[in-house]
């Protein structure tokens, strides 16, 4: 059994589209870290989770990556939503040349055991509550940063990623930012719940996943 760390039983029911075992809701409100990649928030919240679960656990983080921005807002999508609102982000990259964007999903895993070497990054780094600064992260990855201590437990990492632009909102489904971001023609919100998950981010990471979980 899995435990997926949301709120959202939406989220619960597209895994389930992706994995054999059965998963389950498990509502848990775990802190969430500062930091500049959702890699490290997804990992700190899994650690949390397995913690309270005493099972393994997966946890999404996501975020809406802006070209013209450097990948503003990244992981601070959600607070730019709701101090800006999506109007004025359109707004503020209506101007600039390059519209491009992506949605970024990472699935954090975490069973209290260690993993083998595959391609996917294992985040190793206990940061009890605070993210690295950034003078300790440098140019490291996952795989290379320090190891939190004897008890740090060890978060395998899964990304998603879809590509789009960022255009004036149109359609009215969807959440977030899917009114302005644009893929394939045609923005998240003016698709169908079933079209959207066939190329949603999230369904990527969760695909990345299932295959690896399936062969473990």
């Amino acid at each position: 059994m899995l435990n997926f760390v949301t709120t959202n039983p939406g989220k619960v029911r597209e895994a389930t589209a992706y994995l054999d075992d059965e998963v389950v809701q498990f509502d848990f409100d775990y802190p969430e870290v500062q930091a500049d990649d959702l890699g490290t928030v997804a990992a700190h919240g899994a650690r949390a989770a397995y913690r309270a679960a005493d099972g393994p656990v997966i946890v999404d983080d996501a975020g809406l990556f802006i070209d013209a921005f450097d990948g503003f807002p990244g992981p601070y999508s959600s607070y730019v939503e709701d101090r800006v609102g999506i109007e004025r982000v359109w707004r503020l990259t209506e101007p600039e040349d390059d519209h491009g964007a992506a949605f970024k999903t990472v699935i954090a895993y975490c069973d209290g055991e260690e993993f083998a070497a595959t391609p996917e990054p294992i985040d190793r780094e206990e940061r009890r509550g605070q993210d690295l600064a950034a003078d300790d992260r440098g140019g490291a990855t996952t795989d290379e940063q320090v190891a939190g201590g004897e008890d740090a437990l060890p978060v395998k990492l899964f990304e998603g990623r879809v590509p789009g632009d960022i255009v004036a909102p149109r359609g009215d489904g969807g959440f977030g930012y899917d009114p302005i971001f644009e893929h394939g023609g045609t923005t998240f919100a003016e698709m169908s719940t079933d079209e959207k998950n066939a190329v949603s981010h999230r369904g990527r990471a969760l695909a990345k996943f299932a295959e690896w979980h399936a062969g473990r």
